[in-house]
């Protein structure tokens, strides 16, 4: 893991002066909406970007409702990465320019590290996982949780499942649910499951696994354009696919 993550490091550093303010230009304060599942990647590549450009970003990490909120009621903002659900919202949309795919998430189930591992293969072998478990946890009010409230649906299962749902606020909320046994197991993005201390039981059976997209857009009327735009090229650079990869993800296209 720690070899990938170094190559990409040495790539950031190439590409730090076409990052980096040009001509004396002042660094800029970038206001970023971002996808609550997100917070692991962006973490860990806001830093590089601060470092390598001069700039400072402070991101709101949240949910797809929320998310929505804050782009037609809040405070302005430069930039956003978010589920395309919230570029979906017709009244979100008109705040943010043509968006680039960031990266693609799919589904999965989650454990707790040395806890066994259901069987998941087959549809009727999830169903059954699902309907076995004695809790599980996840994040209704998100675009993942919407999704996957969907498959339960899907399956006939959904009565079944709200008794035992173990609903979070914000996927931080998740992985600790597993960890201290709150719950048996997770259902939700992949990025997400991917932690220290749980461990992916594998994806949604093929017949209902689907992928989260995230752009990533300027906000369209933010006074740091340039800035912002520059952040938005880093993070769909080859630069930082190895570390996307490493958080479950799938790099977009850009």
């Amino acid at each position: 893991m720690k070899m990938p993550l170094l190559i990409a490091a040495a790539s950031i550093l190439a590409i730090a002066p076409a990052l980096s303010p040009s001509g004396g230009a002042r660094a800029a304060e970038l206001k970023v909406l971002a996808g609550g599942s997100l917070r692991s990647v962006l973490t860990e590549l806001g830093p590089e970007f601060e470092r390598v450009s001069g700039h400072k970003l402070v991101i709101h990490f949240d949910t797809t409702p929320n998310l929505i909120k804050a782009a037609t009621t809040g405070e302005p903002f430069d930039l956003g990465v978010v589920p395309i659900d919230v570029f979906r919202d017709d009244g979100a949309r008109a705040y943010f320019t043509s968006p680039v795919e960031f990266a693609r998430v799919g589904y999965g189930v989650a454990v707790r590290t040395g806890a066994p591992k259901p069987d998941i293969s087959t549809l009727d072998s999830f169903k059954k996982t699902l309907l076995d478990a004695k809790s599980i946890t996840f994040l209704p009010a998100s675009a993942a949780g919407a999704y996957i409230l969907t498959v339960f649906e899907r399956l006939g299962i959904d009565e079944a499942m709200k008794a035992k749902t173990i609903a979070q606020e914000q996927p931080t909320g998740i992985v600790p649910a597993l960890v201290k046994g709150d719950a048996e197991i997770a259902v939700f993005v992949n990025n997400v499951l991917t932690a220290p201390g749980i461990e992916i039981v594998g994806p949604f059976p093929p017949e209902v696994q689907q992928e989260l997209i995230f752009p990533a857009a300027l906000a369209v009327d933010t006074k740091e354009a340039s800035a912002a735009k520059a952040f938005i090229d880093f993070i769909t650079s080859s630069a930082v696919v190895a570390i996307v990869k490493a958080k479950g993800m799938t790099p977009g296209q850009g």
